[in-house]
């Protein structure tokens, strides 16, 4: 064979799709090729090309835009043009540009049925839109985790409990609650009246409530039993579920199937399907007595990530899992600032930014935090909240969680602040958008409330939100902002890639990929006034609004998940590994597949940041 044709072979069986045809096939196909070169400023494909193909880029750049001028897509090497062969609208609608000298490679459409119709894998690549080949490809990374059946990635609540509900009405006597427990097996016991859920009696409340307070076992369990109820589905996930144990701190959850109490779940139900467990961590940090065990038990969380990400989950499940943890250390932390203190000599809120605000931490996250005071301090009130926010900064920073490289902490004492200093720093960046009020947006627009027992937080957050629903041009400002970090769309090509440094030949997987999706879900939140942070929790919420479609929804989504599951695996392949986790990774760790994949997710970020910036006009503020 010719060294050309094997050179030609070569090059396609690295690329999908072709890298899905036999070898045979492979062999045979390059003979079938014709070859053109292409100068750069010419139009795209070759005007004086009669015969229609598809067009594959062997070397070279070409730009893809619609008629109106608007740009959908770059092709790199590797990449395969839109195809007339089916649809001739598709040459007609779409204007292609070649940015740089190229060579391509012309299939003839002949062939190409052909090769579609006897190889369903090399078809499935053209009858599938982007957004369908990035929900496959996710579904691919869960699966390079050694992901079950048994798995609670996949594994729903109703078929983790009984089949029997185990209850009893709130006039029983505890002694009879208590046999009733012991016949049943049980570790709980549904509290119910007139067919509605009204309690939840555990081997905990009997010993805490009724054996260690010395109440007689003859009083009624009504008495003794846990009213305050969270409450899971019986079509919740497994793993989801865990989240909100751990997040929670408890151990016991009513199970719901259309409002109505079907069975109870407990983490010795879930503990059998996870080993690595969130809940149990939790549980070790809230019995820690000193900062030197809160240390020692933060060390599993790279653990815990390996764990999850062996298991099949997505970056989205890690970064709740992670964040309940780090919630867990950050309230004892405050419990034990306040133990050695003294009680805090008004109220106040413990806020959380950034990526914990959100619920997406990983190991390789710093601490943003801040302190909402209910009045203005005096001066000596203002030392212990300045001795309380240095003692849990520091304890965070000794965990794992280093200090914000930006300060933004509560040991800063413009981040420590009463009620109406808070709301003069909101009106100011919204009414006056500088450019430091938008490098601001991406912490203190993700705010959560962690410590917050006069709910101090919820008054300033409808506050803010109406008045982020109401300013269009603050809301045209962050979409500028949203858009100026553009995905590397052709990442593979080294002109995109970090050059010199610790990360040559890297990209950034963060500020490249997850930062615009995280940065466009926060303006369509604000814009329509969402408290929500979690970024799916907002797309799933903006979805099919004006602002955005629910398709357009769908694929960041979609993307995020994508590219998120890659970077936590990416950082825990370093952590097992025994390297310190970022998130930069070398396009050569990846399949063609998956950079494939990769190129997909980005288009879709950048068509919809184009999309995002016509909207509000981004051009006239960036």
């Amino acid at each position: 064979m010719d060294i050309e044709l094997i050179e030609i072979r070569d090059f396609l069986a690295s690329h999908p799709p072709f890298d899905a045809l036999p070898e045979e096939t492979l062999t045979a196909l390059p003979k079938s090729l014709t070859v053109r070169y292409l100068r750069r400023g010419s139009s795209f494909p070759p005007e004086d090309e009669s015969t229609p193909a598809l067009y594959i880029l062997r070397r070279g750049a070409i730009e893809l835009r619609e008629r109106g001028g608007d740009l959908i897509g770059k092709l790199a090497e590797g990449d395969t043009a839109p195809s007339a062969c089916n649809d001739r609208r598709v040459q007609r609608n779409i204007i292609g540009t070649v940015s740089e000298d190229s060579l391509i490679y012309l299939l003839p459409c002949e062939l190409l049925g052909r090769l579609r119709a006897e190889h369903s894998d090399f078809a499935a690549h053209f009858d599938q839109s982007v957004s369908e080949r990035l929900r496959n490809a996710i579904d691919l990374v869960k699966e390079r985790g050694n992901l079950s059946s048994t798995s609670l990635m996949t594994v729903r609540v109703r078929d983790l409990i009984g089949e029997h509900l185990v209850s009893t009405t709130p006039d029983t006597s505890i002694e009879q609650a208590a046999r009733i427990m012991s016949e049943a097996r049980c570790s709980s016991l549904v509290i119910m009246e007139d067919h509605q859920l009204r309690g939840l009696l555990t081997v905990r409340d009997l010993r805490d409530r009724c054996l260690a307070a010395g109440l007689s076992p003859q009083r009624p369990v009504s008495e003794i039993m846990t009213q305050r109820l969270h409450t899971t589905t019986a079509d919740t996930l497994g793993f989801q579920t865990l989240i909100t144990m751990s997040r929670l701190n408890v151990h016991h959850l009513p199970v719901l199937r259309d409002g109505q109490v079907v069975g109870v779940i407990s983490t010795s139900d879930l503990v059998r399907f996870q080993s690595a467990n969130a809940v149990y961590l939790v549980g070790d940090i809230h019995k820690a007595e000193d900062l030197k065990t809160l240390v020692v038990t933060a060390q599993k969380i790279s653990e815990l990530q390996i764990h999850l990400v062996a298991s099949g989950a997505t970056g989205d499940q890690v970064g709740q899992a992670i964040t309940a943890v780090t919630d867990a250390i950050n309230q004892r932390l405050l419990e034990l600032a306040e133990r050695e203190l003294g009680p805090p000599p008004m109220p106040y809120c413990w806020m959380v930014g950034g990526s914990q605000a959100r619920r997406e931490q990983s190991v390789h996250s710093d601490q943003d935090n801040a302190l909402l005071l209910a009045e203005a301090p005096t001066p000596e009130q203002d030392r212990y909240f300045q001795s309380l926010a240095t003692l849990v900064t520091n304890g965070l920073n000794d965990c794992g969680f280093v200090h914000c490289p930006g300060d933004v902490m509560a040991s800063n004492s413009k981040w420590r602040q009463p009620l109406a200093a808070w709301r003069h720093y909101f009106s100011d960046w919204i009414e006056r958008p500088q450019p430091q009020a938008l490098l601001n947006a991406s912490v203190f627009f993700d705010l959560r409330a962690l410590h917050d027992p006069e709910h101090l937080f919820s008054t300033l957050q409808r506050e803010v939100l109406r008045k982020t629903s109401e300013n269009r041009i603050f809301i045209a400002h962050m979409a500028a902002n949203a858009i100026k970090h553009r995905p590397p769309l052709g990442f593979f090509r080294n002109f995109v890639l970090i050059r010199g440094g610790d990360h040559d030949q890297t990209f950034d997987l963060k500020l490249r990929g997850t930062v615009p999706i995280i940065d466009m879900a926060r303006v369509h939140a604000l814009s329509a006034g969402i408290p929500d942070v979690n970024s799916l929790e907002r797309l799933q919420m903006v979805a099919g609004s004006a602002a955005l479609s629910r398709d357009g929804a769908a694929n960041l989504i979609d993307a995020l998940e994508f590219i998120g599951t890659l970077r936590v695996r990416h950082q825990a392949n370093q952590l097992r590994a025994g390297v310190d986790a970022d998130n930069f990774l070398s396009p050569d760790s990846l399949s063609a597949l998956e950079r494939g994949h990769m190129k997909d997710a980005f288009t879709l970020i950048a068509s919809l940041q184009e999309t995002l910036g016509q909207r509000y006009q981004a051009g006239r503020f960036a």
